[in-house]
């Protein structure tokens, strides 16, 4: 997973990495963070969206399955998103899955991604979905080995 800008807030942090923790039983999970860009306050929002675009696009393998997570994104319940999950880690490819900041991305980015996908029509701060996204990643390994942490 690649996010752009670090977890202020030490309790979602300490969220992320039990998460983090859990996941590593399940399949190789890397949680890339870019440092947030300097001088943010005196950029315009199209301005900080290109430079976290070059900043993520840097990170990128040309190999790799990209997935942005998009308010306009493809929306699954929890099972369908396990099942969307398993044909991609059976593509062969590294799938990253990457979170913006709070202004999106910038049209490169759109451009490089290979799909988009959404965890609710509501909108969250690219904070809050951060522990979202990677709560449903676990869940989603759960899922797929039959374990008890999903109920339907």
């Amino acid at each position: 997973m690649l996010i752009t800008g670090k977890t202020n807030d030490k309790r979602l942090q300490s969220l992320i990495d039990d998460y983090q923790q859990r996941l590593k039983h399940y399949l190789p999970f890397e949680l890339v963070v870019l440092p947030d860009l300097k001088n943010a306050k005196s950029l315009t929002e199209e301005q900080v969206k290109l430079a976290e675009g070059e900043a993520l696009l840097a990170r990128l393998n040309p190999s790799m399955d990209v997935i942005l997570l998009d308010e306009h994104g493809k929306e699954f319940r929890s099972i369908e998103f396990a099942d969307y999950l398993q044909k991609k880690m059976s593509s062969g490819r590294d799938l990253a899955l990457v979170i913006g900041g709070p202004y999106g991305f910038s049209q490169a980015v759109y451009d490089r991604a290979n799909g988009k996908l959404s965890l609710s029509q509501m909108t969250f701060s690219h904070q809050m979905i951060r522990i979202m996204a990677i709560e449903q990643i676990y869940r989603a390994m759960t899922i797929l080995r039959n374990e008890p942490y999903h109920h339907e």
